[in-house]
């Protein structure tokens, strides 16, 4: 069979570093081929370039053709038209917020994508029924309260649904796939799973960029290694990544020992309630309590809008629409624009979506400097060479300091918003799926970095991630949120090996994408949830 896509010689150049160095490829219709590698290793640069996309400066040579468009020649890359575009090949960015539109709802948007690439779309019925198809193979209800909404009304894992709605309504022979299971629960994963492999099955040429590579190995035929802008390796993915015997729950205690933070609370909500909007309408969170000791972690987790980010950004002071109590270290803690520098300083919140948060028009290591100049009062040369520090510790050297936040992968763009977050020597750190775009060595240097914090300088951090071996290994409480309500709560240890929710008990369930004929069954909380539109 024809591949669909071939790439030969592809190199990328931004100056005289090289991005992409002669990198090879090839994904037949009907399979998933993954694309796997460090944080930095050049995935989406290949990825941009199948549709003959390049970030600025970045120059392309070499030949890729996609279902016989050329799309790159030795004459450099052919920007295809955007209709032809989206029946050949689409895309999904890393970053769903880049693929949506903030000022139009989705049901119109995903009707004019299909007016424009699918055949008879032009008529409103054929247009509705292709995008109700999309919304479904997404994993999303077909309704017109989803429809109705605006993409800030969804959670992050719910845009990254909407955003692969966006890519299959198009009705491509061939998708590029980058990070899609960011922001995305076990149960969620796991669906993702099975809606990647049917579209397989549909004839459909997939490339999956991924870090998760259960989700590779659950899906993906074929996997190509990348490190440093080279194909390493290419082969069987059961052969490139074998399965790794499944991590066990840890068995109950019956005299757990103290954990580092079961001293005084340094940041404690009680009785929070949001909504989003006036006169409380679209209630988001519940009469929430949440307890993060100092030196302590106290993990979130829950399904995909349950609330967990409208949680996270009330602590941080950025969410005005809520009420209850808010304290910091037994004081009462207002929302940012009344905090005194004192306050901003002690509490540093890391979002999951960073890459708007960074000025194209200075270097990235200037803007992660500047805290510590603003916030600590230490002069620009000193808090360059403390952010250098902390940045190495990360994993990223000194050429990345020197880059602007183009030209950063989304993993390396994640580290440097940690590290923004580091220097202002914070009391409690808030952490909103801050290892999703890395790879397990990055996610490692993180995690040791979190664990030097609290042992060394006796940080609480607050952890929101989906991730629960990683919950496992950072936490000492756990906090499991469903519908904007606490449905369980207590210690690490005993909420994972006897929870008291069905939402705990499918999260664990799921937790492996080893049956992925599992994917399509339906569960509990699927649907975007009227009110519950943020994770």
């Amino acid at each position: 069979m024809e591949p669909v896509i071939e790439v030969r010689g592809l190199t990328a150049r931004a100056g005289t570093a090289v991005l992409l160095d002669g990198v090879g490829l090839t994904v037949a219709p009907g399979g998933v081929t993954a694309l796997v590698g460090p944080s930095g290793s050049g995935k989406t640069t290949a990825a941009l370039a199948l549709l003959g996309e390049s970030a600025t400066g970045v120059r392309l040579s070499g030949e890729v053709e996609v279902a016989g468009t050329t799309v790159v020649s030795a004459d450099g890359p052919t920007r295809l038209a955007p209709s032809v575009r989206g029946r050949v090949v689409a895309y999904m960015p890393q970053h769903p917020a880049h693929a949506l539109n903030p000022a139009r709802r989705t049901g119109s948007v995903l009707a004019e994508l299909a007016r424009l690439h699918r055949p008879g779309g032009g008529r409103r019925p054929a247009a509705a029924g292709y995008a109700a198809e999309a919304l479904r193979t997404a994993g999303l209800p077909d309704g017109p309260a989803t429809r109705r909404r605006f993409p800030h009304q969804f959670s992050g894992g719910q845009r990254q649904r909407v955003a692969l709605a966006q890519v299959l309504v198009c009705g491509p022979r061939a998708v590029v796939l980058d990070e899609p299971s960011t922001g995305l629960d076990t149960v969620a994963r796991l669906r993702l799973a099975g809606e990647l492999t049917r579209l397989a099955a549909d004839g459909i040429a997939v490339l999956l960029l991924s870090h998760d590579h259960d989700l590779v190995r659950a899906v993906a035929t074929r996997t190509v290694l990348m490190d440093r802008g080279r194909v390493t390796a290419e082969g069987r993915t059961a052969d490139l990544l074998p399965a790794r015997p499944a991590a066990p729950v840890p068995a109950p205690a019956s005299d757990p020992a103290p954990s580092p933070g079961g001293g005084r609370a340094a940041l404690h909500a009680r009785g929070l309630s949001a909504w989003l909007r006036p006169g409380r309408r679209g209630e988001v969170l519940r009469d929430v309590t949440v307890r993060v000791p100092e030196a302590g972690c106290t993990a979130v987790v829950g399904p995909s809008g349950s609330g967990k980010t409208v949680l996270a950004r009330c602590l941080a002071g950025l969410h005005e629409r809520h009420d209850g109590q808010v304290s910091l270290f037994g004081e009462p803690l207002p929302v940012l624009r009344h905090r005194t520098p004192r306050q901003i300083r002690a509490v540093q919140y890391v979002w999951q979506e960073v890459r708007n948060s960074f000025d194209e028009r200075r270097t990235v290591l200037e803007q992660v400097a500047r805290t510590a100049v603003r916030l600590r009062g230490l002069s620009p040369r000193e808090a360059e060479r403390r952010a250098m520090r902390v940045w190495e510790r990360l994993g990223l050297s000194s050429e990345h300091a020197a880059r602007h936040a183009g030209s950063l992968s989304g993993g390396e763009l994640q580290r440097a918003a940690l590290a923004r977050a580091l220097l202002a020597e914070p009391a409690v750190l808030i952490c909103d799926e801050i290892t999703t775009a890395l790879d397990e060595v990055s996610t490692r240097a993180v995690t040791e970095e979190i664990t030097r914090l609290r042992e060394g300088s006796g940080t609480a951090v607050l952890w929101i991630g989906h991730d629960l071996r990683l919950v496992e290994r950072l936490a000492d409480d756990l906090v499991v949120l469903d519908t904007g309500t606490v449905v369980d709560h207590g210690d690490r240890r005993s909420v994972l090996t006897a929870p008291r929710s069905e939402t705990t008990r499918l999260l664990l369930r799921s937790r492996h994408l080893g049956a992925v004929a599992a994917a399509g069954t339906p569960t509990p909380y699927d649907a975007p949830r009227e009110g519950q539109p943020h994770s």
